[in-house]
């Protein structure tokens, strides 16, 4: 072992043994990185440092923060103690454990990092819960979750980092040489569908009626269901109240996990407002300007006449308003994939693969050496055996409410973004001591004053 990767591993152990508490209360955000420099009157700064990117070691750290980290331990089957019967107990789209909450476990939220020597999309590895927390384990497995999507840093052509690119003062500090940045993206689009089953599995009468509040509170494609007394008439919730199904709860979750890591290292940790993300992820409407960025697919619905009243679309030409993001390719293969055409035929068939991701042939339900690991003795089989799952009504009607979303405005979701962007993001940076010694008091932490000789010697 080099003494380099020796004293990195000294900074290792040394942040395995930082108490989380001291971590919440000294965090504190460092926007100004090794280097930068600072326009702010009688508190002006000039950097007298080069830039001092994250090495190898450092990033893995964090990359390790945004991927799976065990198994989930599912707390059920229930039974409904008014009459014993059971209740829907397989709402999870995954059974991998995540360094954060995910509503139904549904993990949409992918990262991508930027750094100095390109962008890259992160793969989530397989959970390992029994790998060890070492340099050299963390290593691997960062190098194993890169995919170069671009050989540059993302970010704006020189010279246009105003609005609508960036926001006000973070265009000085933001996206800096010698900085590594973590942007999330979460597809809700699977999760949306897995959301609309699960709404759809309440007992009977409590089940709600979907109604399109962008096609004036008309049935969301659910009269029938209405009709044979399925779905409760008098329990109405419009589309738009279902927003984003709170996937992107999740991002926001995990960036905040990121922080504390990051500050814990004694790195500057500073979540932000990113790039627009319609610019970042190449929506045609700006893609003219500032080039296609990141370069995801983009779906733009046709303009019908009936868009003027529910989406004040006045003109065909104004229809790319409405366009939005489906997915990411690279090298042929998809590396996000929204559950919903063209990804798909249709929405039906959309649907069915999320159904077959869950409960098919290799599905996360027919699996049960998954459910060996996570239950002790044989309560894993009892589990896949007791535990109720969807009822053929449910995906039935969530198939018909999703048909009817993409017939009736030309994508899916209608509401909210197949692909949606939180619009903020985690820079992560060596600190400019010398700046935060000038002005302000205790404005390093202990962590931050011995950095570079626990990780770089």
């Amino acid at each position: 072992m080099s003494v380099k990767l020796e004293t990195r591993v000294e900074g290792l152990k040394v942040l395995l043994a930082r108490p989380l508490l001291e971590s919440i209360w000294k965090r504190r955000t460092h926007r100004v990185s090794r280097g930068a420099s600072v326009p702010a009157g009688s508190m002006s700064y000039r950097s007298p440092n080069p830039p001092m990117p994250l090495e190898e070691l450092e990033e893995a750290v964090l990359i390790a923060v945004t991927g799976c980290s065990g198994l989930t331990m599912p707390d059920r089957p229930l039974t409904d103690p008014r009459d014993g019967s059971p209740i829907m107990a397989k709402p999870n789209l995954t059974m991998a454990g995540r360094t954060a909450g995910s509503p139904d476990n549904a993990q949409g939220t992918h990262f991508f990092m930027i750094n100095d020597s390109g962008t890259y999309y992160l793969r989530k590895p397989p959970p390992a819960p029994d790998a060890p927390f070492d340099a050299a384990t963390l290593l691997e497995r960062a190098r194993r979750a890169k995919v170069k999507v671009l050989d540059h840093r993302l970010d704006v052509p020189e010279g246009m980092r105003d609005f609508p690119a960036y926001l006000d003062s973070n265009r000085f500090l933001s996206n800096l040489p010698g900085t590594t940045i973590f942007l999330p993206v979460v597809d809700l689009s699977h999760q949306y569908i897995n959301a609309l089953m699960y709404l759809l599995t309440q007992p009977d009468g409590a089940r709600p009626t979907f109604v399109d509040d962008r096609n004036f509170y008309r049935p969301a494609g659910v009269r029938k269901w209405v009709r044979n007394g399925f779905l409760n008439g008098d329990i109405k919730v419009p589309l738009g109240a279902l927003g984003t199904m709170r996937v992107q709860v999740e991002a926001d979750l995990l960036l905040q996990n990121m922080m504390l890591v990051a500050d814990a290292m004694g790195l500057g940790a500073w979540i932000h407002a990113t790039i627009h993300p319609q610019i970042m992820l190449g929506d045609p409407k700006f893609s003219g300007v500032y080039g296609r960025m990141l370069g995801f697919d983009f779906v733009t619905p046709r303009f019908r006449p009936a868009d003027l009243l529910r989406w004040h679309i006045p003109l065909p030409r104004h229809a790319a308003v409405r366009s939005h993001p489906v997915g990411l390719r690279a090298g042929g293969e998809h590396l996000i994939k929204a559950a919903c055409p063209p990804n798909y035929p249709s929405m039906d068939e959309a649907v069915e693969a999320v159904v077959r991701a869950k409960f098919g042939p290799g599905g996360v339900y027919a699996d049960p050496g998954t459910f060996a690991r996570i239950y002790k003795g044989d309560y894993g089989r009892r589990y896949l055996a007791e535990a109720a799952q969807d009822d053929p009504r449910v995906i039935a009607c969530a198939r018909d409410v999703c048909a009817y979303v993409h017939a009736t405005h030309g994508r899916f979701p209608a509401h909210a973004d197949a692909v949606h962007v939180p619009g903020i993001w985690l820079q992560t940076h060596h600190v400019e001591s010398e700046y935060y010694e000038r002005f302000f008091t205790n404005g390093t932490t202990d962590a931050h004053a011995r950095h570079d000789g626990r990780w770089h010697g």
